[in-house]
């Protein structure tokens, strides 16, 4: 018996479907070639060491400098890929500097008491390459590091229990993780 060409169409679609599937899929998947997974793709890959010296504070509150570069060096060691270590001649440097400090009531009762209070910590950033050239976001519009500033707030509210060291703790968690958020590298 010969084969007729109503009997080799089916499987002659079929190869051609296949065909065109693999093809399609070749063409999609070339579109990824450049995305990474995972944590690499958020971070510097060129860096696997940090050095945070003592933050340098300009508030008269005793250890906001130190309980600060704590909390950023435990928030880096957690979130990154990155090792903290203790000599200036890691792969980069992150130098904060604590520029302001400061508490205002928000809401005071009839006896002019401060009910609610809010607590403002502002830091300046500064993180370095080991050529100590900045390693900085690429950013659309340009804007001078000096005037780029992270700042956290939490408020204190004596009713429900909080006192000013767990208002400033909040602060300085948050503050943190702000910080160590800007290590990221952009989308």
């Amino acid at each position: 018996m010969s084969s007729s060409p109503r009997a080799s169409s089916p499987l002659r679609r079929i190869c051609i479907l296949h065909f065109a599937i693999c093809i399609s899929q070749c063409v999609l998947l070339s579109g990824c070639i450049g995305y990474q997974v995972g944590t690499a793709s958020l971070y510097a890959p060129d860096i696997a060491t940090v050095y945070v010296p003592m933050i340098e504070s300009d508030s008269y509150r005793r250890d906001l400098g130190e309980r600060l570069t704590e909390a950023v060096c435990k928030e880096i060691e957690l979130k990154t890929p990155y090792k903290v270590v203790s000599t200036p001649n890691a792969d980069s440097i992150l130098s904060v500097k604590l520029t302001r400090d400061t508490r205002k009531a928000l809401v005071r009762n009839a006896f002019d008491d401060a009910r609610v209070s809010e607590n403002e910590i502002r830091t300046q950033v500064n993180w370095l390459n080991r050529r100590r050239l900045q390693i900085i976001p690429t950013q659309s519009i340009p804007v001078p590091p000096e005037a780029v500033a992270i700042s956290a707030t939490s408020n204190i509210i004596p009713e429900a229990g909080q006192s000013v060291a767990t208002q400033q703790q909040q602060a300085i968690v948050r503050l943190a993780q702000q910080i160590v958020g800007t290590m990221e590298t952009p989308w």
